[in-house]
């Protein structure tokens, strides 16, 4: 099978895929490099453990609406590994036998694992959302007054590990008012919950610390006409901003924060290292994320710099 077409459901229901067969779902997902980043690691792990041998990961398009019926399917054609994209993280979670704690928290899961009784659910987004925070603008979430936008599965995960690693403040911005109050009563239900406010996003908060940092886990900036999800000239310049989103590689949002001088950095590295860490929850090896990175590099023509393809 072709690892780097993008199939459907009705692939599923009629395709053969031999061997362990992987796979992201999302829709859309054409975007996706995460099968050639995924690929690439397993080749490595090939040749060194024969185990790999038949392991292959695909990409799949599948409607919220046939999303029900997609993952018994991909249970019954023996899908060792699922890595869910938007709009599939919430909804996963009725569909699923069992779910890791902190994914019960963040209320989301992005990775499911094939079990005896039906998959299990894991979220990686905040592991890899707080390695890629240290890698490419060397902030680390203990002690860190964090604004973060969104409130949709990726937001979850940020927030739920904003609050285990120990921030110092987080405010949460979101369009949808009832999406917000259902995200607070998660956090504001963990320990030190009280750190943590709602805000309007055109009633950012006022007096911020001299550093800090702005995460966007919000849709707005994947169409070139979307406007930037935040005024960056609100943030004091020893601010750095991350966007979530990688494809496009710089948002309005991060150029905007540039232009603001404020370190920013795309998506890109968290989707690396959540997704090695996805791999070594199915694989139960250490999986090298650099190989992750330079594929996925080459799979959006970008320089193979192992700090997040980014520039400027």
């Amino acid at each position: 099978m072709d690892t780097n077409f993008t199939y459907t459901l009705a692939d599923l229901r009629e395709a053969k895929f031999p061997g362990t067969p992987l796979a992201v779902i999302g829709h859309p997902i054409q975007h996706s490099v995460s099968p050639a980043m995924h690929n690439a690691a397993i080749a490595k792990m090939r040749r060194s453990d024969s185990r790999f041998s038949d392991w292959a990961y695909y990409r799949f398009d599948i409607a919220p609406e046939d999303f029900a019926e997609a993952i018994p399917l991909f249970y019954k054609r023996n899908f060792l590994g699922l890595n869910l994209t938007i709009p599939h993280k919430v909804q996963a979670m009725d569909l699923i036998y069992g779910v890791s704690p902190d994914a019960e928290r963040m209320g989301a899961v992005n990775t499911l694992v094939w079990g005896e009784h039906g998959y299990d659910g894991f979220n990686t987004d905040g592991y890899g959302l707080k390695n890629a925070l240290k890698a490419d603008l060397g902030v680390t979430l203990k002690g860190s007054t964090v604004i973060l936008l969104g409130s949709g599965g990726a937001a979850r995960a940020a927030a739920v590990q904003c609050m285990l690693d120990g921030c110092a403040q987080l405010y949460i911005g979101n369009r949808s008012v009832e999406r917000l109050e259902q995200l607070m009563e998660v956090v504001q239900a963990m320990p030190r919950g009280d750190q943590c406010e709602a805000f309007a996003l055109a009633q950012p908060p006022l007096e911020l610390p001299k550093k800090g940092v702005l995460i966007n886990a919000t849709s707005l900036g994947l169409k070139p006409e979307d406007p930037a999800p935040f005024e960056v000239t609100r943030l004091p310049k020893g601010w750095a901003v991350y966007d979530m989103i990688y494809n496009p590689e710089a948002t309005r949002l991060l150029m905007e924060a540039r232009a603001h001088g404020l370190a920013a950095a795309n998506g890109l590295s968290m989707l690396v290292h959540q997704g090695a860490r996805s791999l070594e929850i199915w694989s139960h090896v250490e999986v090298d994320a650099q190989t992750m990175q330079r594929a996925a590099c080459r799979a959006l023509n970008l320089p193979p710099r192992f700090d997040g393809c980014r520039h400027g």
